[in-house]
């Protein structure tokens, strides 16, 4: 949830309008020529919060001698959305250099992605590791 902030300002009527009139200057001048100057208004100001983006985690595969390579294709496919020619590319490269890069994701993304891999991999007896690393 986003938190905003507010700053207020204590102002005459008539500066009041003055601003209101600068900020929207399309408002109706007549509405304004009615208003009489009845002492102080206050302008409520929202601040548009300042977000950052969520800092990015690698979540790699892990090579084991055990773990089939169609269970690591299926993997890719069905937990990281890899098309079949990109799982295959990913799952050759856990193979031939120990570790294979699966996505980019915020960390709480990133570590469902794994526990999740985890999980199905102990159903299906793998020894199968995932890692996270900070972009």
């Amino acid at each position: 949830m986003l938190a905003s902030s507010a700053c207020v300002l204590n102002l005459s009527h008539g500066e009041l309008a003055s601003l209101v009139r600068m900020l929207k200057p399309d408002l109706n001048e007549e509405s304004n020529s009615n208003e009489q100057d009845s002492g102080h208004g206050a302008l409520v100001v929202e601040r548009v919060p300042h977000v950052e983006r969520p800092k990015l985690y690698k979540v790699y595969l892990l090579n084991d001698d055990y773990t089939p390579m169609d269970f690591v294709v299926d993997i890719l496919i069905n937990f990281f959305g890899k098309s079949s020619h990109e799982a295959t590319d990913v799952m050759l490269k856990v193979h031939h250099e120990g570790k294979g890069l699966c996505g980019v994701y915020p960390y709480e993304i990133a570590e469902t992605k794994v526990a999740l891999v985890s999980e199905k991999a102990r159903e299906e007896e793998y020894p199968l590791q995932c890692s996270i690393e900070r972009e």
